[in-house]
């Protein structure tokens, strides 16, 4: 039963019959060819409704914790607390960028995620808030971004560590660690909807440690190709000439 009706969810084709009926064929494919393509077909069918069945389970999550303690950002508009993150929004997603005072430069990873986010973040705008959060100097944030060509991402320092420490993107040795969380804003209460948990203790083995599905185009194109993602290259700020 659909968890927001009384009515019963339609029952759906299988996927390996979709898959069959496909009508796709690619010039001087063989028919081995397009038997292991349709095979593959069933399974990313099967994944497409995995993923949604994943997203409504996390839809679905009761209230989470209430948020309290001194959060204090630096933004756009100046000094503010994790309620000014949201704007007029009910939702709010915040990314850790690990980009603490020590470092000379941002991490490269979480570069490679926040250069496509930001060619999104105007749309994400239009539906909840969003924020990236470092613990550096605003000033210092502000100018890496204008070296990436970001234009629409929303830049906040951390301003005591606070909140890096609370939601994970500064672990208790003071390792930066890359964060995403969610929190919601209902009734005037704001709580923590969800982050990503998977860490290096859940990675599979002959795998780095990644969420599912990962954030970053990166990954996801290179998972399309015959080389995959490797198991030594990653991504860097820059590449030279």
């Amino acid at each position: 039963m659909d968890a927001k009706s009384d009515e019963p969810t339609p029952s759906l084709t299988p996927a390996a019959e979709l898959a069959r009926r496909g009508p796709v064929r690619f010039p001087g494919e063989s028919a081995a060819y397009r038997a292991a393509r349709t095979a593959l077909l069933a399974e990313e069918i099967e994944l497409r409704r995995h993923i949604e069945r994943v997203a409504a389970q996390r839809r679905a999550l009761p209230p989470g914790g209430p948020v309290t303690g001194e959060f204090r950002f630096d933004g756009p508009d100046g000094p503010t607390d994790l309620a000014g993150l949201f704007g007029d929004k009910e939702t709010l997603a915040v990314y850790s960028l690990m980009f603490g005072p020590e470092r000379a430069r941002p991490c490269p990873m979480c570069t490679a995620l926040l250069g496509p986010l930001d060619g999104n973040a105007a749309d994400i705008g239009q539906r909840i808030a969003l924020a990236v959060v470092a613990r550096s100097p605003r000033e210092r944030l502000v100018a890496f971004g204008r070296e990436r060509g970001w234009r629409s991402l929303r830049l906040y320092a951390d301003l005591n560590d606070a909140y890096s420490r609370a939601y994970f993107g500064l672990l208790p040795d003071g390792s930066e660690v890359p964060a995403f969380n969610i929190f919601t804003r209902r009734d005037g209460i704001i709580r923590h909807f969800w982050s990503g948990e998977m860490t290096g203790d859940s990675t599979d083995p002959g795998q780095d440690p990644r969420g599912a599905p990962d954030l970053t185009p990166l990954w996801n194109v290179l998972d399309m190709t015959p080389e995959g993602r490797g198991t030594d290259w990653y991504p860097k700020l820059d590449y030279g000439a």
